[in-house]
C-alpha cells in the first residue's frame, strides 16, 4: 500500500494511465531462472563437493574418509570392511592386485592397514592375507589360507591413546581362519581407506592384476568418537589411473546407504 502527495483542489491534475506490470513480472520471473541455473551449475555442486571429491591416484582406487577433506584433524579411531576375494586372472607377465583397508595414509605418510592380495606370478594365481605399518614392509599372515571367493572381514581400531597400541584383525569367514595384532603405531589418525591398490614392486609400482570385480560392504568408521559409514563424513572417490591418465579401476558410487561400493578392473 502507497500514498499520494496531497494536492490543492484549485489545481487539476491529469493522471497518466497506470503502466502494465506485467514486463516487470517477466523480468522477475527470469531473473528468478537465471540464478536458479547458476546455483545448479556452479554452486550447489560447490556445496557438495566440501564434502565429496574426486581424486586420481598412481596406485588406489576406492574411498577414503577424513573429518575435513581439505583440513583434516587426527580423529580418525577405527575402520571396518568386508568384502570377497576376487578370481585374478593369469597374464603372461607377473601383475599384483591388493585390497585392504587403512587409517592414514591419504594426507600424510603413516598407513597401518591390512587385507588379501590377488596376483598373477609366474602363470600361476596366487592368495594371501597380510598387514603392514608404513614404512615397514608388509607382513603375510600364514595362519590363514586365502582362496578366491572367501568372504573376508576386517578391522582396525585404536586401543589406548595413550600408548598408540592399535588392534588389527582379518578374519577368513569361509574357512573360519582368523588374525589378530595389537601393535604400538604413531598414525596420524587423518583418514581411513577401502582400497584396492596395485602394490610397488622392487621399488615400482606394479603391473595391476585383473581382478575383475570386488565389492566392499559393511564400510564403517569411527571418527571423533562418531561412528558413521562412508557418506556420514567428508568422503573422497579415489580412481586408479596410468602415465596416459586412462582408468585402471573404475569406482561405482556409494551404495546401501553409504557402507558399500564396487572396484572394477579396466581392461
Amino acid at each position: 500500500m502507497g500514498f499520494k502527495e496531497a494536492v490543492p483542489q484549485q489545481q487539476p491534475t491529469h493522471e497518466y494511465p497506470p503502466k502494465s506490470k506485467w514486463p516487470y513480472a517477466v523480468l522477475s520471473a527470469i531473473l528468478i531462472i537465471f540464478i536458479l541455473i547458476v546455483s545448479l551449475v556452479f554452486v550447489f555442486p560447490f556445496l557438495a563437493n566440501l564434502s565429496r571429491e574426486q581424486l586420481i591416484s598412481s596406485d588406489w582406487s576406492g574411498y577414503s574418509v577424513a573429518s575435513n577433506m581439505v583440513n583434516p584433524q587426527p580423529s580418525v579411531t577405527s575402520v571396518n570392511g568386508s568384502w570377497a576375494v576376487p578370481t585374478v586372472k593369469i597374464s603372461a607377465t607377473d601383475s599384483y592386485s591388493a585390497i585392504w583397508i587403512g587409517i592414514g595414509g591419504q594426507f600424510d605418510d603413516s598407513l597401518i592397514q591390512v587385507g588379501t592380495e590377488q596376483d598373477s606370478r609366474k602363470g600361476r594365481a596366487a592368495y594371501s592375507a597380510w598387514y603392514e605399518l608404513l614404512p615397514a614392509n608388509p607382513i603375510t599372515i600364514d595362519s590363514i589360507n586365502v582362496s578366491q571367493g572367501d568372504q573376508i572381514e576386517a578391522s582396525i581400531f585404536l586401543l589406548d591413546t595413550n600408548t598408540t597400541a592399535w588392534s588389527m584383525k582379518i578374519q577368513d569367514i569361509t574357512n573360519g581362519q582368523s588374525f589378530q595384532k595389537t601393535v604400538i603405531y604413531a598414525s596420524s589418525m587423518l583418514s581411513a581407506e577401502w582400497i584396492v591398490e596395485r602394490p610397488s614392486v622392487g621399488a615400482r609400482l606394479s603391473t595391476l592384476a585383473d581382478f575383475g570385480q570386488v565389492e566392499f560392504t559393511r564400510c564403517t568408521e569411527t571418527v571423533d568418537g562418531k561412528d558413521g559409514n562412508i557418506s556420514t563424513f567428508p568422503h573422497a572417490q579415489l580412481t586408479m589411473v596410468n602415465r596416459q591418465n586412462a582408468d585402471l579401476a573404475h569406482v561405482s558410487s556409494l551404495t546401501s546407504g553409504g557402507s558399500s561400493f564396487t572396484v572394477t578392473y579396466v581392461p
